[in-house]
């Protein structure tokens, strides 16, 4: 009982942030974009309005998750989330108020920044690789996995404390120093610790993978909400990019904040109601053509780089490789597909490949086959193995009508 009511007191101060930052926002509008060379972070009220609605998602379907499985860390991790990004949003805004009404940058304002500098740390993390590592048991798959959460845990407090102590200016307000810059070692800190966060961050991703293999029943259905989930995620990124260079930062950011939103939601699903739909054709989906743009970019860039090498001595144009290669990918576009789709139905699909094969096979001793007993008996196996039914019935037509 006291964790659930900690669950939606956690859920409550994540949702009062991001209040409190719009109610801070409606009072700083119509002031300076720029003071003291800070500039006024993102403050559109529309988008801001939609940052709130995330995080309250965030919160509302983590305490929900979290009261009714209070021993699962999956709900904690989301309201984790949801409260340290009302943090952030919040002491970017305190930071802005204070700029305003002192016209510097005090201690009080640096101080602000330097929280928001980090606090985008505890907000992504646990989104990004502990949830994968272990959802949806709230475990890891095994003890080696279990070293795997460790070495995550341990490169989340280097990351953390590097971008909190590395001295010099700010990541985010390059125009303010870091009050609490230690030295050095904590610049190689924030390094080192990325670096092993997008390591951790790619093992939780092959562990989800791993333990979808491996499940069956209501665990490999709650997998593939989370799967559908990464792959909006992936999608909005892709997407957000583009827009980015074409329209602006506020639109892009709006559509990774929509690609965020699934993950909650996939969570709340998975968790509580993971009967609603069977998503299983856009898991199917994703794996092969996700898998396929990347091998395909692959072969597009070293193609290109190779056949730049081998006609350097004939021309210096690149234009022939370029042509040379979009063919090559064009050509093995539908056979790499093919062979993709063939091995994501092995690993993941193995009783969709096993039908197959065994329909080939049957088709190929069809041909060849001409005593009607032992085709219909061989037909009766096949649909035993593939179909499964609770009974066969083979009617055959007679030959006189």
């Amino acid at each position: 009982m006291r964790r659930s009511a900690l669950s939606w007191i956690l859920a409550g101060v994540a949702v009062g942030l991001g209040v409190a930052r719009l109610v801070l926002l409606s009072a700083d509008m119509g002031g300076p974009s720029r003071i003291a060379g800070v500039g006024v972070p993102e403050s559109h009220p529309a988008l801001a309005t939609f940052e709130t609605i995330m995080l309250a998602l965030f919160a509302g379907i983590g305490a929900l998750v979290a009261s009714r499985r209070p021993r699962n860390p999956i709900g904690w991790l989301l309201l984790t989330t949801a409260v340290s990004f009302g943090v952030l949003l919040l002491s970017e805004r305190l930071a802005w108020h204070g700029l305003l009404a002192d016209r510097a940058v005090g201690d009080g304002v640096s101080r602000w920044l330097w929280l928001a500098n980090w606090a985008w740390i505890p907000a992504v993390v646990p989104v990004f690789t502990f949830l994968p590592l272990l959802f949806p048991t709230g475990r890891p798959l095994s003890r080696r996995w279990g070293r795997v959460l460790w070495a995550t845990t341990v490169a989340a407090g280097l990351l953390l404390a590097g971008y909190a102590l590395a001295p010099g200016p700010l990541q985010n307000t390059p125009a303010v120093d870091n009050p609490f810059g230690a030295g050095r070692a904590a610049t190689l800190m924030a390094g080192l610790g990325f670096a092993l966060v997008a390591a951790a961050a790619l093992a939780s991703v092959a562990s989800l993978a791993l333990r979808f293999r491996r499940s069956h029943g209501v665990e490999r259905q709650q997998i593939k909400w989370v799967w559908a989930a990464g792959a909006l995620l992936v999608a909005s990124f892709v997407v957000s990019s583009v827009v980015q260079g074409l329209v602006g930062e506020e639109l892009s950011w709006a559509i990774l904040l929509t690609g965020l939103l699934g993950v909650p939601a996939a969570v709340g699903v998975a968790v509580l109601r993971y009967r609603l739909y069977d998503i299983a054709v856009v898991i199917n989906r994703t794996l092969v053509y996700g898998s396929l743009t990347a091998a395909l970019a692959l072969f597009y860039l070293a193609s290109v780089l190779l056949l730049q090498l081998l006609l350097r001595p004939l021309t210096e144009q690149s234009s022939l490789a370029v042509a040379v290669s979009t063919l090559a990918v064009a050509g093995l576009f539908r056979p790499a597909r093919r062979r993709i789709q063939e091995l994501v139905d092995r690993r993941f699909y193995r009783k969709k490949y096993d039908a197959a094969r065994a329909l080939e096979s049957f088709s190929a001793r069809l041909r060849d086959e001409v005593d009607l007993d032992t085709l219909s008996a061989e037909l009766r196996a096949l649909l035993q193995d593939t179909v499964q039914p609770s009974h066969v019935s083979l009617w055959l037509r007679p030959s006189g009508e």
